[in-house]
């Protein structure tokens, strides 16, 4: 994908990026807050501003050094803390601190796909942003939508798994950035196909 754009796309594909990123993580901090956790109000976790979401490993160093090696990058932004024990409804308020950012990224490219149906549809830098931006908004919902620790469909997948399930799942999780990276290089692989093609379904729903 980066290696067939535009200066000017690639610049459009960063800027959409970090607001995907930097809005997705607010949307997780906004719904602990208001379900009562105050954790990432206390850490200055609760705010738009993309400098308190981007980890410089993550989600500069990272991408660039898999598109130099001619690997698919995946962006990873701060996690925003929370206490599951702190929010309302248990593990179903839990739940939906988990899928708010997804869910958020999803609206992102409906209303971006909106847009370019009423105004934008054709050629031109406006619709190819337009485009780009509800790309890379689908690519995040369904991405994080997969329930494997630490992702955040993980936390919809807690609220309905059996308990040993669940302390599987933890274990998982307790492994924290290295868990993505397994999971990235070891098993995304074997799914990469559905993904793609629900990525594809997804942006022909939206675009037309």
């Amino acid at each position: 994908m980066f290696t067939s754009l535009s200066v000017i796309d690639l610049v459009v594909v960063l800027v959409s990026i970090i607001l995907a990123l930097s809005i997705h993580e607010a949307m997780h901090a906004f719904t602990a807050h208001w379900l009562g956790d105050d954790t990432a109000y206390r850490l200055g976790r609760l705010t738009l501003n993309p400098l308190r979401h981007i980890d410089s490993l993550t989600t500069v160093l990272l991408p660039m050094v898999l598109i130099l090696v001619g690997l698919p990058p995946f962006f990873i932004a701060k996690p925003v803390p929370f206490n599951p024990d702190r929010v309302k409804y248990d593990e179903f308020g839990a739940a939906l601190v988990g899928i708010a950012g997804p869910l958020t990224n999803f609206v992102l490219a409906a209303v971006a796909a909106l847009i370019f149906r009423l105004f934008a549809a054709g050629t031109g830098f406006f619709s190819d942003a337009l485009i780009i931006f509800t790309e890379i908004n689908v690519a995040f919902f369904v991405f994080n939508m997969i329930p494997f620790p630490p992702l955040d469909g993980s936390r919809l997948l807690y609220a309905f798994a059996p308990e040993p399930l669940q302390r599987f799942m933890m274990q998982i999780e307790s492994f924290g950035f290295v868990g993505i990276v397994i999971f990235m290089l070891l098993i995304f692989q074997f799914i990469s196909g559905p993904i793609a093609k629900i990525d594809t379904s997804i942006m022909t729903f939206l675009l037309g």
